[in-house]
């Protein structure tokens, strides 16, 4: 085999490796997104028309959305935001039109309280499939419930399905689910140092063990049987 062919197949080598390693890839950033984007995923591919376009534009929504600085609600803040709920919720009876105005307008407050760009809906409800996946859609269907309204073509049904969608967004949106990877991570790192010094203080409990075997032993008197005559009994004799 001449110089040339052995560099042609070390190329051609290469060329397949890479090939490989980037089809491992994708595939791998296909599932990953698939686990964290659910449903949304399945949405975006219908809507762009090609899965790649699809899991190109789900990672560039990561990369805004990580621009952003997205709070927690504090303890005050939540139960603010739940006794204006309850209103919201207790408003539906008298007033179903009124009331999803209300729950569309106080979602839009919490978005807002907790960091998210709310000037475009379209805009808003790809951010929040970042971190939202489950309800986004919830989103969408709601708005659109109340877009129909202020067109008089909403039922009264259809309002009482939008209230039911803006409560799971509320209640998703209350919860702190952007810092949720974090957190696991966090907890992942501290198990791991729980059992790291649970396994320590085991190896030395044993070495301990042994220590203490060990010192017994050495204080024992030794313990010698002889024969004591003709009878061939045994008598015990310490040293």
């Amino acid at each position: 085999m001449t110089q040339s062919t052995m560099i042609a197949l070390a190329v051609v080598a290469v060329v397949v490796l890479a090939a490989v390693g980037w089809l491992v890839w994708q595939r791998k950033r296909s599932e990953a997104l698939r686990e964290q984007y659910g449903p949304e995923y399945d949405r975006t591919v219908r809507q762009m028309g090609d899965q790649r376009r699809a899991e190109s534009e789900l990672v560039k929504r990561q990369e805004r959305v990580e621009q952003f600085d997205i709070r927690p609600l504090s303890v005050s803040q939540r139960d603010d935001y739940m006794a204006r709920w309850r209103t919201v919720q207790a408003k539906f009876v008298d007033d179903p039109k009124g009331a999803v105005t209300d729950a569309d307008g106080l979602v839009t407050d919490v978005l807002k309280a907790r960091g998210y760009p709310v000037a475009d809906f379209d805009q808003r409800a790809a951010d929040l499939s970042v971190h939202h996946p489950r309800v986004v859609d919830n989103y969408r269907a709601a708005r659109d419930i109340a877009q129909r309204h202020r067109r008089g073509e909403a039922t009264t049904e259809d309002l009482r399905q939008a209230m039911v969608y803006y409560r799971a967004l509320f209640q998703d949106l209350l919860e702190d689910r952007e810092r949720a990877g974090e957190r696991a991570a966090q907890n992942g790192e501290r198990e791991v140092e729980r059992t790291a010094v649970r396994a320590d203080e085991r190896a030395r409990a044993h070495d301990d063990g042994h220590v203490r075997e060990s010192d017994d032993e050495a204080t024992q008197i030794p313990i010698q049987r002889v024969n004591s005559g003709a009878n061939g009994a045994d008598r015990e004799v310490r040293r």
